[in-house]
């Protein structure tokens, strides 16, 4: 649970910290999560089973299985910082790290078990997850190359407190987003452009029925 801003340098001069147990506890989560979705849906595609991956072994998931699961109460950090949010990514690491520690104590069939049966069943809600866009930037550019339009996300203003996107189809603003950086201001943009173009082509088969 040491994050490696409070690593401690042992006699032979080597930082100590859970840098390395994240390490591993990445590389068994990725195996037991893709094994796992592998056998849940036996017939979607490897784009499919790519994403719902990504979204449960995410930055944010992991941050926030951690502090369900009290981790955030035992990792050590820099104690100049006033709270844990100033390392983004900080219980996410120390959630892996844990993984790694597990891995190594009791061995992978152990490990595989607590993973699939006290995190991904008690803490994820995968219809939900299959169910929702979390990159809509990408949706957004698969409908554009789907109906033959090009689509532009430009860079309207940028200051030290947030970014603005908009996003632009055939010379026509369809959204602005804002985010405190260029990624969640596209993906902003990108949301609500989608949820507009899913609205509309609602609203004209609604009309065509009538």
């Amino acid at each position: 649970m040491r994050h490696t801003s409070a690593a401690k340098t042992d006699k032979m001069g080597f930082k100590s910290s859970n840098e390395r147990l994240e390490y591993l506890g990445d590389a068994v989560l990725g195996t037991v999560v893709a094994e796992y979705l592998f056998k849940k849906f036996p017939y979607r595609d490897e784009g499919f089973l790519t994403e719902i991956r990504s979204r449960l072994v995410s930055r944010d998931a992991l941050n926030m299985l951690a502090m369900k699961l009290g981790l955030n109460r035992l990792v050590e950090f820099e104690g100049k910082r006033k709270t844990g949010r100033s390392y983004k990514s900080m219980y996410g690491d120390a959630m892996e790290a844990f993984i790694g520690a597990i891995y190594l104590d009791r061995g992978f069939h152990f490990c595989r078990n607590y993973i699939i049966q006290k995190l991904i069943m008690q803490h994820y809600d995968l219809k939900e997850i299959t169910e929702t866009i979390s990159n809509y930037k990408s949706a957004m550019i698969e409908w554009a190359q789907k109906n033959g339009k090009a689509v532009r996300f430009d860079l309207i203003e940028n200051d030290d407190k947030q970014f603005r996107i908009k996003i632009i189809v055939e010379n026509k603003v369809l959204a602005e987003g804002f985010g405190f950086n260029k990624k969640k201001a596209e993906q902003d943009a990108a949301r609500k452009a989608y949820e507009n173009l899913i609205t509309s082509d609602d609203d004209d088969e609604e009309e065509e029925n009538s």
